[in-house]
């Protein structure tokens, strides 16, 4: 669902009241939206949210490995490892 209020994407968890609760696609926190303002989303812009989803969780995972995001400061880079 798009949140317009919030200008956020959110997964529905159920009914708070008279509202609807919220919580982003990669997990966390949930929040109140107003039912009579929230839309579905298109197909592009589902896709679109998965994938920045997907590319968030890899760049978190990289900063957990000690990796920049960037790509540098890694001990060497595929082709020099794999002696290519």
């Amino acid at each position: 669902m798009h949140d317009p209020d919030t200008g956020r994407i959110g997964v529905v968890a159920g009914r708070a009241g008279t509202g609807l609760r919220l919580y982003p696609l990669g997990g966390g926190g949930t929040w109140q939206a107003d039912p009579r303002h929230v839309r579905l989303l298109t197909h592009a812009e589902l896709l679109s949210a998965r994938v920045a989803e997907a590319n968030a969780r890899t760049r978190r995972a990289m900063e957990v490995r000690g990796e920049s995001v960037d790509g540098r400061g890694r001990s060497g880079s595929a082709v020099e490892s794999t002696g290519l």
